[in-house]
């Protein structure tokens, strides 16, 4: 426990109160309810949750608030999803991997490709800008290496970088100046400056993992990031400084991504490949992008 939680938590015996238990894990679905491509966790402005790989695999599922789960898309054929991103306007981005595709969804589940691309490896993971410009991991898990794309608001296709670890999680912070993409099987967590018509420059290291794996990642309102430890059992908080600041032990081993959402949007939701299902835990500060569609 940081400092900061043992002060509230002194302070809340001696007065009496009782105050939220923070970072611990329980089931928000049953095991099973996913299968093990269980990924891509966002949601909407109501509270819903989706996921991929409900119930069975080129599916798109969605769970309400209270925890009841449902098929929302069943996949095109020949398309797989994998992240899941929001706009401000309620559309849902889906990474396709076997189709090399960004798919774009409605809140009715009408699925059309947004951006396409033959010489993406498989667009795995996905973050977004608050004016809409989306980045794509990419990556080869075969020959150890990956790829960075940046999709613009009209679906066209940028190659930002080529020649990377196993390009995985990516997501932008919270000011939107900055760029995170960490590489799986290397165990690097990058950072790039990043301006406001998606460019990136001064990439640099910002924690290099010992072991385990890495996943997806969510940033929240205050700029820490959130990082998934495949293998690993864990949730790491980590600072905008690159300081490690938090370890969330989860019931499942193998976290494959994190949102964040409920009433306050201080609710994170994990996917679980090896429990097949969401498991969940409370923050202190709000999910960026939940902040930013919310405002």
């Amino acid at each position: 426990m940081n400092k900061n939680l043992c002060v509230l938590t002194l302070a809340a015996a001696l007065c009496g109160c009782q105050t939220e238990q923070l970072y611990k894990s329980s089931d928000f679905t049953k095991p099973g309810t996913f299968t093990a491509e269980a990924e891509g966790p966002a949601v909407d402005k109501a509270g819903n949750l989706y996921a991929v790989s409900y119930d069975y695999k080129e599916t798109i599922g969605k769970v309400t608030p209270d925890g009841q789960g449902s098929i929302f898309i069943k996949m095109p054929k020949g398309s797989t999803a994998n992240g899941i991103r929001f706009n401000k306007k309620e559309e849902m981005f889906i990474a396709d991997y076997t189709g090399h595709n960004v798919l774009k969804a409605d809140l009715q589940g009408k699925v059309s490709v947004f951006a396409h691309n033959a010489k993406m490896n498989q667009p795995n993971d996905l973050a977004i800008m608050n004016n809409g410009i989306l980045f794509a991991s990419d990556p080869n898990w075969k020959e150890g290496t990956g790829n960075l794309w940046r999709i613009s608001k009209d679906g066209k296709t940028t190659l930002l970088e080529s020649g990377m670890g196993t390009t995985n999680g990516v997501e932008v912070s919270s000011d939107q100046k900055k760029l995170y993409v960490n590489e799986s099987k290397q165990l690097n967590l990058w950072v790039y400056d990043l301006d406001s018509a998606g460019n990136l420059s001064n990439k640099k290291l910002l924690y290099k993992f010992k072991d385990g794996g890495l996943d997806g990642m969510r940033c929240d309102a205050a700029g820490n990031l959130y990082v998934t430890r495949w293998g690993s059992g864990v949730v790491v908080k980590i600072s905008p400084e690159g300081k490690l600041l938090e370890t969330i032990k989860l019931q499942g081993m193998k976290p494959t991504n994190i949102a964040f959402g409920g009433e306050d949007g201080k609710t994170a939701y994990v996917t679980l490949a090896d429990r097949g299902n969401v498991e969940t835990f409370r923050v202190e500060t709000p999910g960026r992008s939940w902040t930013e569609r919310k405002n």
